[in-house]
């Protein structure tokens, strides 16, 4: 391979980790001397928006990545096939969401990442990945699945990814058949930085975010949404009762309505601290000086935040759903996602300080698996591996 193309994201989704995902491999062929750029969809009909996540804007963004681009990219590598220069070029598209891409590129020299297929899971109407669907969301699912089960090449971030996109690929019409196809599972790489931060530094980024640094507190980095089952901290807080008195921080998006209410219910609502989209410093301070980092989701395509509270020294506590326990590497202590007693009983297991520090350590032994540069290595060796060329 003497050149990597990555196929990004539209810029006006604000896909953050997506961008980074593409930049990590972009940077990794650089450093192993091969050429590498980024294309992306281009900005034509919603140039008036910065986000396009929504409303009017959000069918314009449509019109740019789906009507507009796919003869963009047609035209570039028609222009690249006249010049002779398609030669040793491998395209890669980061996202599964637009495996409609791979319609537009060479067979044999491209591939695709799946991120997770909870979303296609939710539209086909299967209730554990917590992901429902609009009728046009439906529609767009079954679409993403019917690209992604006719790509020859795909790199799934999990094996429990990998196997759920096996067993959906088996209802598709024209899926890329089994014996022929290359669909292997690559763990990602930590997109940041994530280590311990010093106590010193910590404490300053904690009170500025509202935290007690002195106060011993639990953890949850994500989102409200339903699948991420924040309510099991407070609930498993309340049962912890007179033996855990710390505080629920819950960093990202803020709490919904519902769930400020239930923190009332429950009596610990003077408790619950919010910080909200903390920078990558505070957050690095959140996760190295909490007490436990806790993820109890009902469903999830890989649970970054398990590894990157491993990377700081903080011991996790997880739902038992796949692919958490595989994430975790069994550095963790999963539970249950809906047994209250489960999590309460191990976040006292943590006053234990052999407990404790057994877990910790294993959890830095587990982040060895997800290194950057063994990422990369994996990706080339998809790129470079020609046994399914056809």
């Amino acid at each position: 391979m003497q050149k990597l193309i990555v196929i990004g994201n539209y810029p006006p989704d604000c896909q953050q980790s997506m961008e980074r995902f593409a930049q990590m491999l972009r940077r990794g062929a650089e450093e192993r001397g091969i050429t590498a750029e980024i294309w992306r969809p281009e900005v034509f009909f919603a140039k008036r928006y910065t986000n396009t996540t929504s409303g009017a804007a959000k069918w314009l963004g449509y019109l740019d990545k789906w009507v507009r681009y796919p003869r963009v990219i047609r035209r570039r590598i028609a222009t690249m096939r006249r010049s002779d220069s398609l030669r040793g070029v491998h395209f890669h598209v980061a996202d599964h969401s637009n495996a409609f891409y791979m319609r537009q590129l060479p067979v044999a020299g491209s591939a695709i990442t799946c991120h997770d297929v909870l979303a296609i899971r939710g539209a086909r109407g299967d209730a554990d990945a917590y992901c429902p669907a609009s009728r046009p969301g439906r529609w767009m699912q079954a679409w993403i699945l019917r690209n992604l089960a006719r790509s020859q090449k795909v790199a799934a971030v999990s094996a429990t990814t990998l196997s759920q996109l096996q067993t959906l690929s088996e209802s598709v019409t024209g899926a890329y058949p089994p014996d022929r196809r290359d669909w292997r599972v690559i763990f990602n790489g930590f997109n940041a930085r994530f280590s311990p931060m010093p106590c010193h530094q910590a404490k300053p980024l904690l009170r500025s975010a509202g935290v007690d640094p002195e106060r011993s507190y639990l953890l949850h980095v994500g989102s409200s949404l339903e699948r991420k089952n924040r309510a099991m901290l407070m609930e498993m807080a309340a049962k912890a009762g007179s033996k855990w008195n710390g505080a629920i921080v819950f960093a990202g998006t803020p709490l919904t309505p519902d769930l400020e209410s239930r923190a009332r219910q429950l009596g610990i609502a003077d408790r619950v601290i919010q910080v909200l989209q903390p920078d990558h410093e505070t957050l690095l301070a959140l996760y190295s000086r909490c007490f436990a980092f806790v993820f109890p989701s009902f469903s999830e395509g890989f649970g970054w935040p398990v590894i990157e509270a491993q990377a700081c020294g903080a011991p996790v506590i997880a739902s038992n759903v796949p692919p958490m326990p595989e994430v975790s590497g069994g550095a963790a202590i999963h539970v249950a996602p809906d047994d209250v007693a489960g999590f309460s009983d191990a976040l006292l297991s943590l006053t234990d300080e052999t407990t404790r520090a057994d877990l910790i350590e294993r959890g830095f032994g587990n982040c060895n698996r997800f290194d950057n540069e063994r990422m990369v290595e994996s990706y080339l060796d998809l790129f470079n591996d020609s046994r399914t060329a056809v």
